[in-house]
């Protein structure tokens, strides 16, 4: 989706996000060697999961793991770096992200958390007073299932109108903090590439309507592109700018790797023109987004691997539904809370079928985004008319995967499919998931313990900026399945919590086998790269509350520091 920003913010950001992004070094010696050693360095790595020191050289690769007085005799020219008080874990990957929304996010109005239309508008009125003229005012981040007084209901045009009665002429427009729906005012409406007058609805998306079949303000999943086709568009400088402050985000927040789930042509350019100046602190599996240019680019030329390794492009990110809590997600029976609808489907069964063979014709990954328990069916009946050579080689993925019948779980074995997840949605949706499905439908929701008893592959990441980048905070989601006060008691669905390894592995082997990278990244073993994330307390050992309060000391890639002393 496009985003609006101010030029001179975007072209300051540029220069001193690019300058701390290329403050890169080695803990490297004239000998080449570093000889780390931590209170303990755990590796992902089943045959040696911990270990008290590492050696790696000064090209990033990694040498020797094991005892420090055995690697100290073998190494002993090597630069010794001593961390004793701190840990050391393999470099955290996020399975799903996007990069550009977050970069955007952290430049426009900030509406996570408002507890009502009042503090959202609070929010925005802050915001106007700085708004330079002409300017839209963006946002994003409300979710009305958080609002007590609107009892879930979504807001409207008017309550905008009636805030900024003084200004009626600045187009609003707010994106739901899950990215699949959208609030805007009248004058944001009167800019609709597509008139909204009349009773028609796109496809895979719905235009909420008032009592006269007026369009209310607020447009589901498809039908926000004609509020996003309607902001000005990005300049080159300002998307460039808006991805280095978000790498650079990830970065000190211990990620050494991100899937960006949604990747244009353009910001492919931009990645690779950072990867190309050594200005790339974070490795980038990127998702061409959807049936566009990226796709048709691939299927012409191939994957994309640029030579530094730190960025490739072979995959492609599809949609078959919406969200959950925008009731976009598409379910076998209706909404529970909401009994006439079953949620949207962006394409029919067929369409998508044949839209997934083209694209596996291309030679590359396929990963889509299914949410509700039909939109994983209709996936999983597409991906299973490929050749199961196919499914293996290519490494085909479901995105999110949070509703599924239970009838359907096998299916991800039997098709060897990789089950992309992030458990900071559990989190965050199980105050209201029972409401919107009903007892029933929870049985198999958000059912990581359950793929990983049937062998499924497990990639584990957040969807940020829908929730935090933070992955202390996707760990321990992951293994207590409880909000950081520990609520509920023993964790929501407690079945499905994940050990501590099991959680780990997801953020990192799982995470990178994800992505073709398992025999470069995803554990601290020799002969892999050595990036890995130095952080203040044993996360393995302290008790579960004390992890998501986790600091990042130090994020290091190919044995560089990109964050931190």
């Amino acid at each position: 989706m496009k985003n609006v920003q101010t030029l001179a913010g975007i072209l300051l950001a540029l220069a001193t996000s690019a300058a701390a992004c290329s403050e890169t070094h080695s803990f490297g010696s004239a000998h080449g060697e570093t000889l780390l050693q931590a209170q303990a360095i755990h590796t992902s790595n089943p045959a040696q999961p911990r270990v008290e020191a590492m050696v790696y050289s000064d090209s990033g690769e990694i040498l020797a793991l094991g005892a420090f007085k055995a690697l100290r005799a073998s190494y002993p020219a090597a630069t010794h770096l001593q961390l004793q008080n701190a840990t050391v874990l393999p470099g955290l990957i996020d399975a799903h992200g996007h990069l550009l929304n977050l970069g955007s996010k952290l430049r426009n109005v900030d509406l996570v958390g408002t507890q009502s239309v009042r503090e959202v508008i609070m929010r925005l009125q802050a915001a106007m007073a700085k708004r330079p003229s002409g300017a839209w005012l963006i946002g994003r981040g409300w979710d009305q299932n958080d609002w007590p007084t609107a009892k879930g209901k979504f807001p409207t045009a008017k309550q905008l109108d009636d805030a900024f009665k003084d200004q009626p002429d600045v187009p609003i427009w707010l994106e739901r903090v899950d990215g699949h729906a959208g609030w805007a005012n009248s004058a944001a409406l009167a800019k609709a590439t597509q008139s909204l007058k009349g009773n028609y609805q796109p496809q895979g998306g719905q235009i909420l309507r008032d009592a006269n079949g007026q369009a209310s303000g607020v447009l589901i999943d498809s039908a926000m592109r004609y509020i996003d086709d309607a902001l000005p568009a990005l300049t080159a400088e300002q998307e460039r700018a808006l991805l280095v402050e978000a790498l650079n985000f990830a970065s000190r927040a211990g990620l050494t790797g991100v899937h960006d789930a949604g990747t244009s042509l353009s910001v492919y350019r931009q990645l690779e023109r950072l990867a190309s100046t050594d200005t790339l602190p974070v490795r980038v599996h990127a998702m061409a987004d959807g049936d566009r240019e990226a796709l048709e680019f691939l299927c012409a030329h191939g994957p994309l691997k640029h030579s530094s390794g730190r960025l490739q492009m072979r995959a492609v990110k599809l949609y078959i539904d919406g969200a959950l809590g925008s009731r976009g997600a598409a379910l076998l029976a209706p909404y529970s809370d909401a009994h006439a609808t079953s949620g949207l489907l962006f394409q029919s069964p067929q369409q998508f079928q044949k839209l997934v063979k083209r694209a596996a014709a291309c030679g590359i990954q396929i990963a889509t985004h299914a949410i509700g328990d039909r939109g994983n069916r209709v996936v999983l009946e597409a991906y299973a008319q490929l050749d199961a050579h196919v499914r293996s080689a290519q490494r085909m993925r479901i995105e999110h995967a949070q509703i599924v019948a239970p009838e359907d779980l096998s299916q991800f074995a039997k098709l060897g499919l990789i089950a992309s997840m992030q458990p900071t949605h559990a989190t965050s949706d199980m105050p209201w998931v029972r409401t919107r499905i009903g007892i029933e439908r929870m049985e198999a929701a958000y059912a990581w313990a359950s793929l990983i008893e049937q062998n499924v592959p497990l990639a584990l990441g957040s969807d940020f900026p829908v929730e935090e980048v933070n992955p202390f905070f996707g760990l321990f989601a992951a293994i207590t399945r409880t909000d950081q006060q520990g609520e509920p008691r023993g964790g929501w669905l407690p079945k499905q919590r994940l050990t501590r390894a099991q959680a780990l592995h997801g953020f990192t082997m799982g995470a990178a086998f994800a992505s073709f990278s398992e025999r470069q990244i995803g554990s601290l073993e020799v002969g892999k790269r050595a990036d890995f994330v130095v952080i203040d307390r044993d996360i393995m050992e302290e008790p579960e509350a004390k992890i998501p309060h986790t600091k990042v000391l130090r994020t290091v890639i190919d044995g560089q520091t990109v964050y931190g002393d």
